[in-house]
């Protein structure tokens, strides 16, 4: 892997502390202590709340939301975290997924991660989300990080030892899969006075 490698941290907690926020934050530490050399960029979806609604309304994105839709296309992965609502993801989150480009995460490796009241959400990630990324082609990696509220004070491994985990097998894909090089749709456009034969 190359000291270019980039991964982007999406968040899509609400309020502020937001434990979907500080799981991406361990998430993130957890990958630069094992790979120091990562470019890593976090995305907090409740700062782009309006722009995204915005966006899907007018398909004019702000220069903001903008460079957080370039980034996502240039990572080579991602961790994404949402707050369970309702047994499944945020609107917010899957707000910003419905914003992406078709295929902007195809082939990508992306870790899943929750965050819930209880640990009766935790199917979640296999049950909601995984479909999602299925669906968007990204490639999960196997292990689903799941958050209760419990978690956070406990002071076994359990949550720290999933953290690992998954952070692990991200690298792992990172390492396994080819680096994708974005394409220009544009780049083979024929020149307007060669169509009229100038």
């Amino acid at each position: 892997m190359s000291e270019s490698t980039r991964i982007v941290v999406v968040t899509a907690g609400l309020s502020v502390p937001s434990s979907s926020q500080l799981l991406g934050e361990r998430l993130a530490a957890a990958l630069t202590e094992r790979r120091p050399d990562l470019t890593l960029s976090s995305v907090l979806l409740r700062e782009h709340a309006t722009d995204l609604t915005n966006y899907l309304l007018t398909r004019v994105p702000s220069a903001a939301l903008r460079g957080v839709l370039d980034d996502m296309t240039a990572a080579d992965g991602a961790v994404v975290v949402t707050p369970v609502f309702n047994a499944s993801y945020s609107g917010l989150f899957k707000l910003f997924f419905d914003a992406l480009d078709e295929d902007t995460l195809a082939g990508k490796p992306v870790l899943l991660a929750a965050t819930g009241g209880t640990p009766r959400h935790s199917l979640v990630v296999d049950q909601a989300m995984a479909p999602l990324f299925r669906y968007l082609k990204a490639i999960a990696v196997p292990t689903g990080v799941f958050a209760a509220t419990a978690d956070w004070g406990s002071t076994s491994t359990g949550l720290s030892g999933r953290i690992g985990r998954a952070a692990g097998e991200l690298l792992d894909l990172l390492d396994r899969l080819p680096r994708r090089v974005p394409t220009d749709e544009f780049e083979d456009v024929v020149d307007f006075s060669k169509l009229l034969g100038r």
